[in-house]
Parts: C-alpha cells; structure tokens; sequence
C-alpha cells in the first residue's frame, strides 16, 4: 500500500508540481500512519475543502500498524471516560458504528457490539489504583467506575471458573463495542489512499524548510539511503504516538517546548480455544476485566471468528527503539502471558494447555501523566522561531497520548483533527485536551 518510489529526486519532483499549481495553497503533512493519522487522513480527504492528493501520510517503520495500531485490543467505549474525554468518547463510539453500518465494519474489521465482564480470583477485593492504573497493572474497568453491576451471570463459554471467583456482568447494553484494530486501521488507510492521499513509507523526517517569508513550507524526509527529498508542507500533523515528542524535537530543535508524552510497553497474545464456538457468539463479542491475586489484572477480549485477546502485563521500563518494528519481545513476559491465559481460558481439571497461540505481540501506547491524550495546535511561539502560513491556514497540530483509549477514540480524534486543521467548528468537546 506504499507509494514509495526508489527515485526520491523525481518523488520530490513530482509532490512540487502539485504544490506550485496556482489553485492550491495548502499541503498538509501528517507524521505517523497509524490509526490516528490514517483517521485524520480519512476524514480530511472528505472534507470537501482539501484536495485528497495533497495530504501526504508519512510513516518511518518499515512495517506498517507494527505498533499499538496494529497489535492493541480494539475495545471501545462510550461512556467510560471523565469529563475531559467524555465529550470526544461519546463522538467517536457512534462514529465508530457509524463507519461500521456503512462499510459492513462486522465483515470488514469484526466489528461488533460486546458484554462486559468482571472476573475477581477468589474473590479477590476490587481496588483502582489512582491515575498510574495502567503502569501499576490496574483494571481501566475499575478506573472507568463500572461498578453498577447488571447480575451475575456465568459469563462467556471460553471463561474458566474456579471455585470461590466472583463472575459478573458489568454491562450488556450498547455501551461497549469490539474492532480488530490491524484490520480497521488498513481499512482506514485503503479508503483514504484510494481518495487520493499519498503515502510515504518508510521514510524518515530530518527538519523542516522555509520560504523566503520564513514560513514552513515543507519537511524534508530521507528515504535512509542517504538521498532526501521535500514534501510539500504548509500544515503538520505530528500523530506518531510514542515517537511524537521524538519527531517534534527533530523537526524544531530550537524549541523549549517538550510534549508531555512518553511510552508505556504492553505484552499481547492472541489464542484461540475449542471452548469458543459462533453459536455462543451470537449476541455479541465479550469483554473480560479480571483481577487477579498476584496484583496482575489481565484484560481479555473475544473477536469475531474466535481470536480471543489476552493482555494487561504491561513495562514501564522499556526504552522506546528507533521504529515500531525494531521492538525487541521478552519471552519471560509472554510466557507470563501464556499462563495467564491458560487459568483464565484454559481446559477445568488439567494444566495441559488446549489453546492455540497464533501471535504474540508487543506494542509502545503513547501515554501522558495526566491520563488523557492531546488534541491541539501548537502555537507558533513554541516552533522555536519557525512561523506558519497565517492564510489560507497553516500550523503544527499534536494528537496523541491516548494510553490504552487510542483505538476506541481514534475515529473521533481523526474527525475532530481534520475540522481543527481546516479551522471548522469541532464535533467534539475537547478544551482541556490542550497542550
């Protein structure tokens, strides 16, 4: 799906016979081909106020979604969330069924409604553990408040139950969904390259360029081979999650600013059981928040056609790599996983495991300390001396630091971000989503 070319002097050719066509005066760049940039990518290809074929998505990995877009839950909420992400949680859930009644999202990217589900080991008291939940091993289903349980219920027919565990419903209604994230994100993507948007992968991005105004008019990217080559650049979108504070302290190293977004690494494995079959599907997808006693709260997720998900293990301590597919797996913590999953999922009265491992995964979640992400322009006087174009819009735009909600509002960050771009009225709530 990359339209990289092997000549990047006659790319760069090429991207500024666009950029000098006299009718358009805008180009805009989004740094990181994830789900949020391909989302912002979608929705501002549709705007009907930008020309598709000068959006250019940029992506540095050699794989692409090899990171939280590719390998995270797909989870999603409507209405888990506290008053600063309320507002874009609501938007972004019904965009989210939205996309899906248009595009046959259940065929496309398993798209489906779920249940919620608490399971507590041994009766295991329920604790949140303040806004480190994530990092401290805690349940976003405690964080959340989902504590107004709707009966106890034996819940999905994959889950193993011991004597003594408390087995819960938290939450039947149309509420919770579930998504394959890989396969939304390249259906993100597909729609918006076949639109007219370009991609660029992988490429580096090395500085940003000026004009004679001294506005940023492109950013120069290199290929790796040691050619470089500018794109067109009038308005950039820096939506590289983890690598974000990276990017931007590359491209404008005069700046003071440092964006308060860090890295949180999250082991996955993805099984599948004979316990799992369609017909107990039926009504839906399944979501499990359990909490175990060795402080350890594993999240499990079922997904249209018997993938079942299982994560929550989670290093605060491991240093981000170069790109998204340079992250290097610890054997211990999947094998950590592959137990987990065996108690949880695994065959009553044996430790012979049944279940099938079909990947494992590791994936960095752009995280802030605050717990809720970033949507917003970066003001000029923190370029470090750079200007942008004041008309017809310019300007250098953050989005990211979703934590584990990257995927569950990455359609209503993607919309809100292209209205932010193009300086339109917002579909969403997001003031204190500000630097």
């Amino acid at each position: 799906m990359s339209n990289h070319d092997d000549a990047p002097m006659e790319e760069a050719t090429r991207m500024f016979s666009v950029f000098t066509n006299p009718a358009e005066t805008t180009s805009t760049v989004i740094i990181g081909a994830g789900i949020i940039g391909c989302a912002t990518a979608y929705y501002l290809s549709r705007s009907g106020n930008t020309r598709p074929d000068t959006i250019h998505l940029l992506e540095a990995s050699p794989e692409l979604f090899a990171s939280a877009s590719g390998k995270a839950a797909g989870f999603l909420a409507s209405d888990w969330f506290g008053p600063p992400t309320a507002s874009l949680g609501a938007l972004s859930f019904d965009l989210h069924k939205e996309l899906a009644d248009k595009y046959d999202g259940q065929k496309e990217w398993g798209y489906s409604r779920s249940t919620g589900t608490s399971l507590a080991e041994g009766r295991q008291k329920r604790s949140t553990k303040g806004d480190d939940w994530l990092k401290d091993g805690g349940s976003r289903e405690e964080v959340a408040g989902r504590h107004e349980f709707v009966g106890d219920k034996v819940g999905p027919a994959w889950l193993r139950r011991r004597e003594g565990d408390k087995v819960e419903t938290i939450g039947e209604d149309n509420s919770v969904a579930q998504v394959d994230p890989l396969r939304l994100s390249r259906f993100l993507l597909k729609e918006s390259l076949m639109k007219g948007v370009r991609l660029h992968q992988p490429v580096k991005s090395v500085r940003v360029s000026r004009n004679e105004a001294g506005e940023m008019s492109a950013v120069r990217v290199s290929h790796g081979s040691g050619a470089d080559f500018k794109i067109p650049c009038t308005r950039l979108l820096i939506a590289a999650g983890a690598w974000s504070q990276r990017v931007f302290e590359t491209l404008f190293p005069a700046s003071t600013l440092e964006l308060p977004i860090s890295q949180l690494a999250g082991y996955s494995i993805v099984v599948k059981s004979p316990r799992w079959s369609e017909e107990h599907e039926t009504a839906g997808c399944h979501a499990v928040f359990s909490t175990m006693q060795s402080g350890f709260s594993p999240e499990v997720f079922s997904r249209i056609g018997g993938d079942i998900y299982v994560a929550g293990l989670n290093d605060p301590s491991l240093s981000l790599p170069e790109t998204a597919k340079d992250a290097k797996i610890d054997q211990n913590s999947i094998d950590e996983l592959k137990r987990t999953a065996q108690k949880l999922l695994g065959r009553d009265g044996t430790d012979v495991s049944d279940l099938e491992v079909v990947r494992e995964g590791l994936c960095f979640r752009p995280v802030t300390d605050r717990g809720t992400p970033i949507l917003a322009r970066i003001p000029d006087a923190e370029l470090g001396g750079l200007e942008t174009m004041a008309s017809p819009g310019g300007g250098v735009f953050i989005a990211a630091g979703h934590g584990p909600w990257g995927i569950s509002h990455s359609l209503g960050t993607g919309k809100v971000m292209a209205e932010m771009i193009e300086r339109q009225d917002l579909s969403a709530d997001v003031r204190w989503l500000g630097l």
